[in-house]
């Protein structure tokens, strides 16, 4: 999932291990820098690798660009899919202790989370503001979601296909608030979400996230859940009767 990353994505694809049994897939979210012609070029230079560009002719938002990768995935009959960045934030390095929970069967969704080790977060340069309100919004959000999940906030993430399938993911935010959307529609069916402990990493990567609105997005979105669990709203994102 790209979005103006022409500074990163190389970088990022040259660490993806990719053998015979998966795809890359780059869904670049009508970017306008040159991230598709550093992706087109990178393509021509490595015709081995198994790379699946998708150039979006108009911006679908950061939760609309995951709704068109899980139909890709589901359509196409994938066992497993791991969402990487391409702004380098999450080494692909990761991808498979952050997969292998799916393979063994022990979880529908891996989170690779910076909050495990807390400390952690802030020596690899997170900012303070972010650190604290990644910390009062996770609680706040396990109080109201009876969950114990280190971190919601994560962007790397992994998920089983055939679960993802079952969820009503396509109602979700086109925002940022997809995330949050997911792990309630998780938790709600009760499918087991594994965390492992990944290293925090801060660069020059460009943050598209106004942090007062995306809490506010964030716990609406979770207030709204419970209110429809006790059958005050109903909304077709959290409709699971079907």
């Amino acid at each position: 999932m790209t979005y103006n990353a022409q500074n990163h994505i190389e970088s990022v694809l040259e660490d993806i291990e990719c053998k015979e049994d998966c795809e890359i897939l780059i869904s670049d979210d009508a970017s306008t820098d040159k991230t598709l012609e550093v992706i087109l070029n990178y393509q021509k230079n490595h015709p081995n690798r198994n790379i699946k560009l998708i150039a979006q002719k108009k911006n679908l938002g950061y939760g609309g660009n995951q709704k068109f990768g899980f139909n890709y995935a589901i359509k196409n009959g994938f066992y497993a899919l791991i969402l990487i960045h391409g702004d380098g934030q999450y080494s692909p390095k990761l991808i498979p202790q952050i997969v292998r929970p799916i393979f063994e069967n022990k979880a529908s969704a891996v989170l690779g989370s910076r909050m495990i080790n807390k400390k952690n977060a802030l020596k690899g340069g997170m900012p303070l503001y972010k650190f604290i309100g990644n910390i009062i919004l996770t609680k706040a959000q396990n109080l109201l979601l009876g969950s114990n999940l280190a971190e919601f906030h994560t962007g790397l993430r992994a998920y089983k296909i055939d679960d993802l399938a079952r969820l009503p993911f396509n109602h979700n935010d086109n925002g940022f608030s997809f995330d949050t959307d997911i792990l309630i529609q998780l938790i709600d069916n009760k499918m087991m979400i594994s965390e492992v402990a990944i290293p925090t990493k801060y660069g020059d990567e460009i943050c598209h996230v106004v942090g007062v609105v995306y809490a506010a997005e964030i716990m609406a979105a979770t207030l709204i859940s419970r209110l429809q669990k006790i059958g005050l709203v109903r909304l077709e994102k959290f409709n699971y009767n079907k």
